[in-house]
């Protein structure tokens, strides 16, 4: 069974790596879907996003990374896949994946299957990661490496 992991990834973190491998161990194959949200300041292009996780996930033999900005319903038939794979933090992640979960089962028949994140990575958040590192603050215990890396190259333009 295929499934795709949609986010804006920006910046890739270790929460979201800990939801990709869990969903790596349930489904044949992942497709981490890298989008755009319009709604928040990016750090980085589409581009180096989709590089990014590549790189981050590159031990992970059954994950293939995409970009998408058409509707994630599309992009998923488009793929073949039948379930998307969301982490969520707590109660207002559940409530907002709920949401989404029903739209996307009523565009197109796809399913949602939620994980609840890990404890020891349950408080980050791409969000919390982004004012970090534009405060000047260490982000390397909340990304992978290759991300820390290239937020440190950002922040030294």
């Amino acid at each position: 069974m295929k499934a795709v992991m949609p986010g804006s990834f920006d910046p890739f973190t270790l929460g979201h790596w800990d939801v990709l491998a869990r969903a790596a161990r349930l489904f044949d194959e992942v497709i981490v879907a890298v989008g755009m949200n319009i709604g928040k300041q990016s750090l980085f292009t589409t581009d180096e996003r989709v590089a990014m996780v590549r790189q981050a996930v590159a031990g992970l033999p059954s994950v293939t990374v995409a970009a998408f900005d058409d509707l994630l319903v599309d992009f998923c038939l488009a793929q073949g896949a039948t379930v998307v794979v969301r982490g969520a933090r707590g109660g207002a992640d559940f409530e907002a994946e709920w949401a989404m979960a029903n739209m996307n089962h009523s565009l197109g028949g796809i399913e949602t299957v939620i994980l609840p994140a890990s404890p020891k990575v349950s408080f980050i958040s791409s969000t919390l990661v982004r004012q970090v590192a534009r405060a000047g603050g260490d982000v390397t215990p909340y990304v992978p490496d290759n991300v820390a890396i290239s937020i440190q190259e950002g922040a030294n333009k």
